[in-house]
């Protein structure tokens, strides 16, 4: 069963901001995903927990029942305090006593009988089974997904094994961003007296890439030329994330000269086109040979020349 106290279980405050609360679940969440630590059955277990506490703070009904005491931290009604021992202790508690030595009291008051009916009644609506005729949405329920971050760049379509053995294909459409939240309506838990199943919340982790990162819909390489192209120019091959392209070095380009490639970003989906593929130049030198020792020896370079003169000067 999750804590008593959502708010302890991901340790923030109670004024805490919907942000606020996403990024302590994400952060608690990492740290105690069954898959990064297999066969620890307390992991697992505080994993459901901050799950749990996080479908109900993150659902704006659900927290502000929460604070007003509606619903427990397993988003289960809360029974009002009137049961029998409120009226066997209050001022009126003889109208309710029967037995030896009691007084049987008047006959136009409540039967022990509908007192506790009442009170078996409300404790089925708290957790227990559901009275007949009782309606309930099933309870969303929370998953994350590892992606590669060319699947986010070109959309993929994934498999996301669930603990009660289902699977489900995940699509995931192009721009997606680490963190993000895809709902798949009516995957959740099941609902009671034929009420709609909840939904299942899959949070999305994108996996860095070795050469490529983006900014928006555009994507960014740093891409290694030779000094030979960088001077003379050249066409070269070019990685994208939706293969390779032949791309020209324009004569003299210099390391950091950036060249643009239209529509090789982030695919275009909906109504957003698709980004650009940013390529800034490194210059290699790679292995030196005699000839370019003995050339760069005779080279009468620029008098007055110096590389690091913007450096020097903008750090006076």
């Amino acid at each position: 069963m999750p804590g008593n106290d959502p708010y302890a279980t991901l340790g923030v405050k109670r004024d805490a901001s919907a942000d606020e609360i996403r990024r302590a679940y994400r952060a608690l969440a990492k740290r105690h995903h069954p898959d990064l630590n297999p066969g620890d059955a307390a992991a697992e277990a505080r994993f459901k927990d901050i799950a749990a506490a996080a479908d109900l703070l993150e659902d704006a009904d659900k927290r502000a029942r929460f604070d007003r005491g509606e619903i427990d931290a397993t988003g289960a009604p809360v029974p009002e305090r009137s049961f029998y021992r409120g009226y066997a202790e209050g001022d009126g508690a003889a109208r309710y006593r029967g037995g030896r030595g009691g007084d049987a009291g008047d006959s136009d008051g409540p039967e022990l009988g509908d007192i506790f009916g009442e009170f078996f009644n409300r404790q089925a609506g708290a957790g227990g089974r559901a009275g007949a005729g009782m309606r309930m949405r099933g309870r969303d329920q929370r998953y994350e997904l590892g992606v590669d971050f060319l699947d986010t760049v070109n959309g993929a379509t994934r498999r996301l094994g669930l603990p009660d053995g289902r699977d489900l294909d995940v699509v995931i459409p192009p721009g997606i961003e680490d963190g993000q939240v895809l709902r798949l309506r009516g995957q959740g838990g099941a609902g009671a007296g034929g009420a709609p199943a909840g939904d299942a919340l899959i949070t999305i982790g994108v996996f860095p890439h070795p050469f490529f990162r983006r900014e928006g819909a555009d994507l960014h390489v740093a891409l290694p030329v030779s000094l030979r192209e960088a001077v003379l120019g050249a066409k070269v091959t070019v990685p994208t994330p939706r293969g390779p392209v032949a791309m020209t070095i324009p004569p003299h380009s210099d390391a950091g000269r950036q060249l643009r490639l239209r529509g090789r970003g982030v695919a275009a989906h909906g109504k957003q086109a698709a980004g650009d593929l940013y390529a800034t130049l490194q210059v290699v030198i790679g292995p030196v040979d005699a000839s370019l020792e003995a050339f760069l020896k005779d080279w009468a370079a620029a008098p007055g020349e110096d590389p690091r003169a913007a450096m020097l000067e903008a750090t006076q």
